[in-house]
């Protein structure tokens, strides 16, 4: 009894001061473009990601609680091309990639499919070399929105509208001013499907930090990839992101 009377007095003097609009002083948000330049700085500088003209990445896609993984490899190359292949085991492979212009998907299950809209603009960001430094370019407006802890890291909560496409909310840790986390619509053949990725384990590689651990969840769903190896300015073969004879035949129809 005696502990609930000494807080008695302060619960209705807390409530009080939040009925009377009088506010406590918060934490003024940096701007956005601050916290995204920070990113640039945190991971190797604007002149480190300048040296980069192409990407090649291997690991592990897993998902996670059904017992089912296999090898994961991707490529990127300036000025926006990308072509990503996992091998999964007792589905089959599903490949993904974009020249420039034409975004494609082709799977064992559900065949060649060519993406338009909104889907094929978040394809032709994700394949933009050098992202970090051009956001200017890919994002007509970002805006902080708040402060947000994600497990244990304090994070600046940004959300960021793309020249085509849904906005995606983006978290960096206000220590290390690394990324830990996007959430995004995604468009699909199968509809807007909510997705959230987390990033964790940064490491070095030629000057540049970068995740070699990348949780996602979508759709009660969740996956992990593993990154186990990261190359840049590799000798890419020429033909590394032409369309494949299923994606040529459905762009010639």
């Amino acid at each position: 009894m005696y502990l609930h009377h000494r807080l008695t007095p302060a619960v209705f003097v807390a409530a009080l001061v939040c009925s009377s609009g009088i506010a406590l002083a918060e934490e003024p948000l940096p701007k956005a473009e601050e916290i995204l330049d920070k990113f640039v700085e945190a991971t190797g500088g604007k002149a480190g990601y300048e040296k980069v003209h192409n990407e090649k990445w291997t690991g592990t896609f897993e998902f996670l609680g059904k017992g089912v993984k296999g090898p994961i490899t991707s490529y990127r190359s300036e000025p926006g091309k990308t072509y990503t292949r996992v091998d999964l085991e007792g589905i089959g492979a599903i490949e993904d990639g974009t020249d420039g212009e034409t975004a494609w998907t082709l799977s064992a299950i559900q065949g060649p499919h060519i993406k338009q809209g909104d889907e094929r603009a978040a394809t032709l960001r994700q394949a933009t070399l050098r992202a970090p430094i051009q956001w200017r370019k890919l994002y007509k407006q970002a805006e902080t929105t708040g402060a947000e802890t994600i497990g244990d890291q304090a994070c600046y909560k940004i959300v960021l509208t793309p020249n085509e496409g849904k906005p995606e909310t983006q978290y960096y840790d206000k220590k290390s001013n690394l990324l830990v986390k996007i959430s995004m619509t995604l468009a699909s053949q199968m509809g807007e499907i909510p997705t959230e990725t987390m990033a964790t384990d940064y490491k070095e590689q030629n000057g540049l930090l970068s995740p070699r651990k990348v949780h996602l969840k979508s759709l009660g769903q969740e996956f992990l990839i593993t990154i186990d190896k990261l190359e840049y300015n590799i000798d890419m073969p020429k033909d590394r992101f032409d369309l494949p004879a299923d994606i040529k035949a459905l762009t010639a129809k």
